[in-house]
This record gives C-alpha cells, structure tokens and sequence, in this order.
C-alpha cells in the first residue's frame, strides 16, 4: 500500500501517515524516514486478534483506516481466514495479513479491525 509520512509521533520510531483510505499511526520498521516521504509498505498487525471482539462486521462500502484514541482501524473486506487462524484483509488492491481466533465470520463482507499496535515494512526507499 502506498502511503506519505507526515509527522512523527511521541513513540521511538512512531509515524504518523495517509494513504488513499484515511490516516494512521504505527511503528515504523526500516532505516529512519522523514515527514513528506512517500513509499510502498506492508503493515503488520501483530496482536492475537478475536473475531467478533477486535474484528466486526460494518455496514460499510468502503475501505477506510482510523485513528480512535488507542487504536488504530481498518475497515476492509474480509477475503479470507485459514484454518491456523491467518486472515486477509483487503484494501483496495492491497492485502493486510493478520492472526486470529474465535467463532467463524463471513468472507466477502466489510469489517472492521481494531488494533493498538501497527508495524510498518517498507518495500522501498
């Protein structure tokens, strides 16, 4: 996912940044970047997530990323969960990988994921 960085946070390594689908907030993981870069990136969503606790169905239509006081939140269609609780969450044309557990959810449809901690891998710079 394309996103621009624009300010640092409180955080070591913390970043603020925009992408197409809104602002976020996460731990920037690769060599020191500066307010107004824009690059190609993976989030990484590291917490143990549960379905129907940190990921909800929404009557939503479109792709959007938050930021709601702690938490960061994606809002995305929900193409797939593995067996081993790996998910897929789709932005656009991008996916973002996630681990969960908990009863089974409907694929195809928008949810939203909140989570307190993003990692951010640059695919370039």
């Amino acid at each position: 996912m394309n996103i621009k960085i624009t300010k640092s946070g409180l955080k070591k390594d913390e970043v603020f940044f925009l992408t197409d689908f809104g602002e976020g907030r996460g731990i920037w993981c690769g060599a020191t970047v500066k307010p107004g870069i824009e690059t190609d990136v993976e989030f990484e969503l590291s917490e143990l997530l549960m379905r129907w606790v940190d990921i909800l169905p929404v009557p939503a239509s479109e792709f959007n990323i938050r930021i709601e006081r702690d938490k960061v939140i994606f809002t995305g269609v929900l193409e797939n969960i593995e067996e081993d609780g790996t998910g897929f969450l789709r932005m656009g044309e991008s996916l973002v990988m996630f681990e969960c557990l908990g009863e089974p959810m409907a694929l195809g449809v928008f949810v939203e994921i909140q989570v307190r901690e993003v990692s951010i891998y640059p695919l370039s710079i």
